[in-house]
């Protein structure tokens, strides 16, 4: 029998030929036999965009917090961006509960190195989240604000969401063999963390006592510092970009880590 891998990145250079073919198969079969096909990957977040910019910005008059300007457009741009990050963490973690329940035959019928497939999942959403950061690039333009060259940094800021998520769903597809009510659970889950979030508000609005109960949460680090380069006009803190990004790689690690342990007893399950 084969020795399973202990380190992610191992696996994922030795498997990156069928990553990639597996990952393109997967942004093309979405839309498979859809009449618009790959646009819907530019319609869905303008669809959100709409709605969520009428829902806060013209019935709530909500705006934007100190030190940026405070009209509609600019609240929907501050909005969007919060959007993309936990569009990216909520498709990566909302697909891992049925990852493996999903293809039985991937575990019993076949030698298939099943650790790749939340890899897969997550290289998907990260697909559509540069298809986001294209869409907000084109709004900007659009109504006349210019974003900051610091917007080529936005792949490079949502990565540690990317790899919370992605050890998130190493967890959760694992877990999600055993416990088969745990996709409505991540469901609940997932709305809770999207309103625990500054992606409808900015940090400095919430109270001093719970800022550092917010900066626990990787996704704040990227939002805010997406807001920060791409608007306001400021630089990214390296020192806080690197201590997200080690700490979510080592989440991920043991996410991995959990993955390998427990899918042993798959075919049992399954």
């Amino acid at each position: 029998m084969k020795t399973m891998s202990k380190h992610p990145l191992a696996s994922i250079l030795q498997y990156r030929g069928l990553i990639r073919t597996l990952t393109v198969r997967e942004v093309l079969g979405r839309y498979r036999g859809s009449v618009l096909g790959l646009i819907w990957s530019f319609l869905n977040p303008l669809v959100l965009l709409a709605i969520y910019t009428f829902v806060f910005g013209i019935i709530f008059k909500s705006r934007w917090g100190v030190g940026v300007a405070s009209d509609k457009s600019t609240f929907a741009l501050m909005l969007f961006i919060g959007l993309i990050a936990f569009s990216l963490f909520n498709e990566i973690v909302g697909q891992a509960p049925t990852l493996i329940t999903s293809r039985v035959n991937y575990v019993k019928k076949t030698p298939f190195p099943l650790e790749i497939l939340p890899v897969i999942s997550a290289l998907s959403a990260g697909f559509h989240t540069l298809v986001g950061i294209l869409v907000w690039v084109l709004f900007c333009v659009l109504i006349g604000k210019i974003p900051s060259v610091g917007v080529v940094l936005f792949p490079i800021l949502f990565l540690p969401v990317f790899l919370f998520s992605l050890g998130l769903s190493w967890f959760f597809a694992s877990l999600g063999v055993y416990l088969k009510d745990l996709a409505q659970v991540i469901g609940l889950m997932t709305t809770a963390f999207m309103f625990m979030s500054p992606v409808f508000y900015p940090l400095s609005a919430i109270p001093r006592d719970f800022v550092w109960l917010y900066k626990l949460n990787p996704m704040t680090f990227s939002i805010e510092a997406a807001r920060t380069v791409a608007l306001a006009g400021g630089s990214v803190d390296i020192a806080s970009f690197l201590i997200a990004t080690i700490c979510t790689a080592l989440f991920a690690w043991l996410g991995f880590m959990w993955f390998q342990l427990t899918r042993r007893g798959f075919a049992d399950v399954l």
